[in-house]
């Protein structure tokens, strides 16, 4: 690997290769080539991907330039190498979920984003590592390996979406896909110092994702600029037949080309309940040079309050564990392919392969979450926990709905914290779910978010900071408008 090949790479947006392709400054195929070849060297030290497919990117480059070579029209993600989180179905290729549940299981089709992001040209590198069926906030929970933070090889990345971050962090993708279940998306990439999108709940099929908390689960882009987020968002968006929960929504010119003049109308609010004791310092401090330059393009910013903030982390892990019992109870090493591990000490019964099975197959926090979701599901707990915690749901959106009667967008921190060192929470599972406390609500509330970061940071020697842009229900335009401008200043 050269420096100058390293550079090239580092200087790559979905724009700047949109323009490259289209000038003939380079083919899909030697671009799909170089990343491969980077990677080949990078990734021992970072760990992103838990498998690529050359054979099958080079294909799919390949055709990009047989394309352009006939004068055909390309689009902006044409020739874009993507990596995709392993719980999105890529046909032909694994999809663990980061499981030894799943560690056999060959995907026998393409999610709908896929599919769309293969109508598009774009190239699939391969398959990024996460924590387990996206159970976990630091990408420790893997049952394969330890994604590394690219800023920081002692530190980890976020997660669940960790292995997402840290390729494009690493220049090893352009762009990414990620799921966002409580900040999955969002929290890797701040702590990596690159752009991630959790869009409206319902503007995605979630068709082709391994379900976690279907009511809570969100696919959404990872990328270098807001910009890029957007033209990931603008192809991966829209209704899906095959997801009853997806919703027709007609976006208008705004979110690829937004006007200044338009989001200089936009009214920022800064709820107290977010800047609390907690925080770091540093984290904190950065915040606030954010919201400084937000100021400066000319946009109102007031205080605002969420009371029902404080309960969000308490409704958030009831909900959320209900629906993981619910959703891993397919799991049982049967279909999926695990019998060939009963070999020895073979079980005499039904109940006892799934014993065995669901024992060995589901890593500690996995087991954690299926337990305590049947529990606050059981026979005189149900309306005790669950019924309860769905009306402090009820309650959390209600104050988002009042907050958006006087502000457009909310303004909030990511993570209280930095990237913390490997291994640093996780003998403490509270620590480790308090890293999504500023990111959840808009999981309960079905709301869109962005986290950009604060600066560039790469180089610098300081671990990254990203600050949250909060929307309307599918109004990812004025939070991708504010943010272009942002990274532009």
């Amino acid at each position: 690997m050269t420096q100058e090949l390293m550079l090239f790479l580092k200087d790559l947006t979905i724009k700047k290769i949109h323009e490259g392709l289209k000038n003939k400054e380079f083919t899909a195929f030697e671009l799909t080539k170089e990343f491969f070849d980077y990677i080949e060297t990078r990734d021992k030290e970072v760990q992103a991907y838990l498998s690529l497919d050359k054979v099958g990117a080079l294909a799919a480059a390949e055709a990009v330039d047989i394309a352009i070579a006939k004068g055909e029209d390309i689009g902006p993600l044409a020739g874009v190498p993507m990596a995709i989180k392993d719980n999105l179905l890529v046909k032909g290729l694994p999809a663990t979920a980061g499981s030894k549940m799943l560690e056999n299981y060959t995907a026998a089709y393409d999610a709908t984003v896929i599919k769309k992001l293969k109508e598009a040209g774009a190239i699939v590198i391969g398959k990024a590592n996460m924590d387990e069926f996206a159970m976990g906030s630091s990408t420790e929970n893997s049952a394969f390996k330890i994604t590394k933070n690219p800023h920081d090889l002692e530190r980890v990345p976020g997660g669940s979406s960790g292995g997402s971050a840290a390729a494009v962090a690493a220049h090893m993708a352009v762009a990414a896909l990620g799921t966002d279940t409580g900040g999955s998306i969002r929290q890797p990439a701040s702590l990596c110092g690159v752009v991630g999108l959790k869009p409206t709940y319902g503007a995605v099929s979630r068709s082709g994702a391994i379900a976690m908390a279907s009511s809570l689960d969100q696919i959404g882009p990872l990328t270098k600029t807001v910009e890029d987020a957007a033209i990931v968002f603008n192809a991966i968006k829209d209704k899906d037949p095959l997801d009853a929960t997806s919703v027709d929504m007609e976006y208008g010119d705004d979110l690829l080309h937004p006007k200044l003049e338009n989001v200089k109308k936009l009214r920022i609010g800064l709820p107290k309940e977010y800047f609390v004791e907690g925080m770091d310092e540093y984290t904190r401090a950065e915040v606030n040079k954010a919201i400084e330059k937000v100021k400066s393009l000319g946009i109102e910013v007031k205080d605002i309050s969420l009371p029902n903030m404080k309960h969000a982390l308490s409704c958030y892990y009831i909900i959320m564990p209900a629906e993981v019992s619910s959703n891993m109870a397919r799991f049982d090493g049967i279909r999926y392919g695990r019998l060939d591990e009963l070999q020895q000490d073979e079980p005499k019964s039904l109940l006892g392969i799934y014993h065995k099975q669901r024992g060995q197959g589901f890593g500690k926090e996995v087991r954690r979450r299926i337990m305590l979701g049947t529990y606050v599901l059981s026979s005189g707990y149900y309306d005790a926990y669950y019924a309860k915690a769905q009306k402090v749901r009820k309650l959390i959106k209600d104050d988002f709905d009042k907050a958006f009667e006087e502000v457009d967008v909310i303004l909030t921190p990511v993570s209280p914290t930095t990237a913390f060192k490997i291994g640093e929470k996780t003998s403490d599972p509270m620590q480790m779910y308090l890293s999504d406390i500023f990111t959840l609500t808009l999981n309960l509330a079905g709301l869109p978010g962005v986290s950009i970061p604060v600066r560039q940071y790469e180089g610098t020697g300081q671990m990254p900071v990203g600050f949250q842009l909060i929307g309307k229900a599918f109004r990812e335009a004025d939070i991708l408008g504010i943010g272009q401008f942002y990274e532009r200043l």
